[in-house]
């Protein structure tokens, strides 16, 4: 016999605006084999401005050596049209990345550490608080510049190396971040494994350390789960989600996985629910046919292709 309507709990409120934060220039393109141009990121950027993302992780101040895909992060940061009250954050993982993110005139800067030792220990081979404590002179000179510091706490959601990570480990990595000064912090599901339950656990852990309207997600959707951790997210009051267009991005530690959310289908969740984002969806569409045109490759966005298709038909 089917429930009445009226007899159902009531929904959780759902907030009527969030921040997506686009990071496809950087932790979406990062990990592509092939060179990809500084002109093209330039242009890839550029679109994403015009769409209205108040908040472009556009590059990286990382060793070529380590990351060559961001070795013309200068070079892009110099070419792009800039608009104003736009953000163009960039990864800086020391004092001399810091000094070349200034130069190339940085809005935000992004520090980062991880929520599981095994994970610090086997990547950087210290613990997380000697990792932490690395940043101390990035985060002292971001604040002296005014600029903006944002810190991200990857595997917040499980490990490739020890699996399950506790709520409160990411919780103290999130109270290390905001001893630093950082104005938001990531909460990031690395590998795309987390499920709704468990994130809404983690959000609520770690928002006794900090504001929770000034936590982000970051997810993976490795499992397919990335939008139904969104949603999860949004019932426990974040306000702020990352997302990389047309799906770019991959992950070196999970085989399979699909990187992280693809802005198009984030936005489409968002626009269905009626929250606002200021973002103008087709053009968002557009950037991510464009740049994986380049790629050789359809976007990894159901939304996305779709849409586009619905266009071209």
């Amino acid at each position: 016999m089917p429930v009445a309507l009226s007899a159902l709990p009531a929904l959780p409120a759902l907030p009527k605006r969030v921040k997506i934060i686009e990071v496809g220039p950087r932790d979406g393109l990062q990990n592509e084999p092939q060179t990809i141009p500084a002109d093209i990121k330039i242009t890839l950027v550029d679109m994403l401005t015009q769409a209205g993302f108040a908040n472009i992780e556009a590059a990286a101040f990382v060793s070529p050596k380590w990351v060559p895909q961001m070795a013309t992060s200068s070079e892009v940061m110099h070419g792009i049209r800039r608009k104003p009250g736009t953000l163009y954050s960039a990864l800086v993982p020391n004092q001399k990345g810091f000094d070349a993110a200034l130069e190339a005139g940085v809005d935000e800067i992004v520090i980062f550490g991880a929520a599981s030792e095994a994970f610090s220990q086997k990547n950087i081979n210290c613990s997380i608080a000697e990792s932490i404590a690395r940043f101390r002179d990035v985060a002292q000179a971001a604040k002296e510049q005014k600029l903006r510091l944002r810190g991200a706490v990857s595997c917040a959601l499980g490990c490739p190396y020890q699996g399950e990570v506790a709520a409160d480990s990411v919780a103290d990595v999130v109270a290390r971040l905001r001893d630093l000064g950082c104005d938001e912090i990531d909460i990031a599901d690395t590998i795309g494994v987390g499920t709704p339950r468990k994130v809404q656990t983690i959000f609520e852990r770690a928002s006794k350390e900090f504001p929770i309207e000034r936590l982000s997600g970051h997810f993976h959707d490795t499992y397919g789960q990335a939008l139904a951790n969104i949603y999860a997210s949004l019932e426990v009051g974040v306000l702020i989600f990352h997302a990389s267009v047309a799906g770019l991005g991959g992950c070196p530690y999970a085989k399979g996985a699909t990187g992280n959310v693809a802005t198009e289908d984030v936005l489409y969740l968002m626009n269905g629910l009626g929250i606002e984002t200021g973002i103008d969806l087709a053009q968002v569409v557009k950037a991510g046919q464009y740049i994986s045109q380049h790629l050789g490759r359809l976007p990894a966005s159901r939304a996305g292709n779709a849409l586009a298709a619905r266009v071209q038909a």
